[in-house]
């Protein structure tokens, strides 16, 4: 049964061998770090979701990513090793996704044993593809009686400063703004009417995998508005970075 979904960013800057001595990223850090703590005492069982970083990936949504592996982020700049399962073995996989690093590195601080279960959306599935994806998850986590816990990691537009990874873009604020206010509010449809083509225009990577999060608490039975608590929300480096938790 699903007990809460936690949303924190899909960033590196969240490993301090790769931001440094940033305050900046050192309070998204310890956002990330308590909730997910806090996930680790309601759910025994994790399900990750996150967004492939291909914009033409060849599938719509992929299950299992990563299990069994050791991830490695040294493509961004330090080799730090994580994986999403605490038994998994060998060589660093250099290709595994950033989302799927992110939520390793992020179960280690939780100190916990348990296996995330990573799925990945493609950035080109439409809002009523993730919804569908949504609806199906809720009925996986829903038919398991141990307490299940979803992680989703995801990030929001990155075009928000001139200083960005995607420059300036105008149009940026205003989405962002929607996305911040629909996360803070627990508002599935609001996410679910985020527009795929403006959300790419202004560097949303995130957009997916928030509508699967709307797929998941807005088609199962007796499903009403999440209670959502926020524990930052900000754009430090240009991009929206959001940390809280949503509950049935």
């Amino acid at each position: 049964m699903l007990t809460s979904a936690v949303l924190v960013p899909s960033a590196p800057l969240l490993v301090p061998e790769l931001s440094g001595d940033s305050a900046e990223s050192a309070q998204v850090r310890a956002a990330a770090s308590a909730a997910v703590r806090r996930l680790s005492h309601e759910a025994v069982q994790w399900v990750g979701v996150g967004v492939d970083s291909e914009k033409a990936a060849d599938e719509l949504w992929r299950t299992g990513v990563g299990r069994g592996q050791i991830g490695t982020f040294a493509g961004f700049g330090a080799d730090v090793r994580t994986s999403l399962d605490a038994d998994a073995a060998g060589e660093p996989v250099p290709s595994l996704e950033l989302c799927a690093l992110v939520a390793g590195w992020l179960r280690a601080q939780a100190d916990v044993e348990s296996t995330v279960d990573m799925h990945v959306v493609s950035p080109e599935a439409s809002a009523s593809e993730c919804r569908e994806f949504g609806y199906q998850l809720r009925k996986q986590l829903d038919s398991d009686d141990r307490p299940q816990g979803l992680l989703i990691v995801a990030d929001g537009a990155s075009t928000l400063t001139a200083k960005a990874p995607g420059s300036f873009d105008e149009r940026a604020a205003g989405v962002q703004s929607i996305i911040d206010d629909a996360l803070a509010a627990g508002d599935p449809e609001a996410l679910l009417a985020l527009d795929p083509q403006l959300c790419r225009s202004v560097g949303v990577q995130g957009r997916a995998a928030w509508q699967v999060l709307a797929g998941v608490f807005t088609d199962s039975p007796g499903s009403a508005r999440p209670r959502s608590t926020v524990d930052y929300s900000g754009a430090p480096f240009g991009v929206g970075y959001h940390v809280g938790t949503w509950r049935p």
